[in-house]
């Protein structure tokens, strides 16, 4: 199968991509590898992938529509995972122009690529950020999306939308991955896991938001890799799904942290502040659809995947 990853250099695309290659598959990377983050880190992440002689890397935006049907007119694709995004809750405040511009812009010209080369199935990924202020927990796939926090979620809700025009109109399959707060090995530097660990190691204080009560679905990489290769692989599902990917455990931040100093055997030193615009006090998945229809069962705790976490970390950042 050949399988085209936007955001092949990503966390969770060059996870996914890494898992896809190592049984075999071809994979289409798409990445700008763009400065938002550290690019050294998005290259090495890439550098994993060009070992595999099934691995072919594009350097494409896909806001620029030339680039990606570029892409297309190259390439022979089976199936489309679509993983490119602006991530980011309080960047989304600083630079809301961005997330319109990747999140919806680019997305709707990777659906038109799709439309005009009648891809068979495209995975796009979604984010808990679209239940926003919802408060009836654990979030459900049917619940009402009205009430979004950032321009982040926003700019996921518009790409369901979007998706959902494009099964509507052109009986394409689209299959939407809302995904809850993803941590593990190559994650991004702006991730509250990887800031906390680079200031504990450094003595730096840490800032915990709303005095520290938030609780989160902490869902480890490889979990999340699982579900999205389990949409893949699954012939049975509807033209029109979205799917819940979490732990389906909430998970109180301070007790996240407890792990973490246990982890590294150093205090953290916290700073309690307020909650910060945008964000949201709580998320937690429902998981029920994803188990019935996708076989979904995440196996790791925080417990087990933050060591995980740390291990890589100072693989990479100290003892290289």
């Amino acid at each position: 199968m050949n399988i085209l990853i936007t955001g092949s250099a990503g966390f969770i695309g060059m996870n996914l991509a890494h898992s896809l290659l190592k049984r075999g598959e071809t994979v289409i990377g798409v990445d700008n590898l763009n400065d938002y983050y550290d690019i050294n880190l998005k290259k090495a992440r890439n550098a994993v992938l060009q070992k595999y002689e099934n691995y072919r890397f594009h350097l494409c935006d896909i806001g620029n529509t030339q680039q990606i049907q570029q892409v297309f007119r190259e390439e022979k694709i089976d199936t489309v995972v679509h993983l490119a995004a602006q991530a980011g809750v309080r960047y989304s405040i600083e630079n809301p122009h961005a997330y319109i511009y990747t999140n919806v812009t680019g997305f709707l010209n990777l659906l038109e690529c799709c439309r005009e080369h009648s891809i068979a199935k495209v995975i796009y990924a979604s984010t808990s950020n679209v239940y926003g202020t919802n408060r009836d927990f654990p979030c459900r796939e049917d619940a009402i999306i009205r009430t979004p926090s950032s321009m982040y979620g926003v700019s996921k809700i518009c790409s369901e939308l979007m998706a959902h025009s494009y099964y509507h109109l052109y009986d394409m399959q689209m299959i939407g991955l809302r995904f809850f707060s993803v941590y593990g090995p190559w994650g991004r530097p702006d991730m509250a896991l990887f800031i906390f660990t680079e200031k504990i190691l450094k003595n730096t204080p840490i800032d915990v938001y709303n005095n520290g009560d938030m609780w989160r679905d902490f869902t480890y990489i490889d979990d999340i890799v699982a579900g999205v290769v389990a949409t893949i692989d699954h012939d049975d599902l509807g033209k029109y799904e979205i799917f819940n990917l979490g732990n389906h455990k909430c998970e109180y931040l301070l007790d996240m942290i407890s792990i973490l100093e246990k982890t590294l055997g150093k205090k953290a030193q916290k700073n309690l502040m307020p909650m910060q615009p945008g964000d949201f006090q709580k998320s937690y998945a429902s998981i029920d659809r994803a188990q019935e229809k996708l076989e979904f069962s995440p196996t790791t705790c925080i417990e087990e995947g933050i060591p995980k976490f740390v291990e890589w970390y100072l693989d990479t950042y100290q003892n290289s």
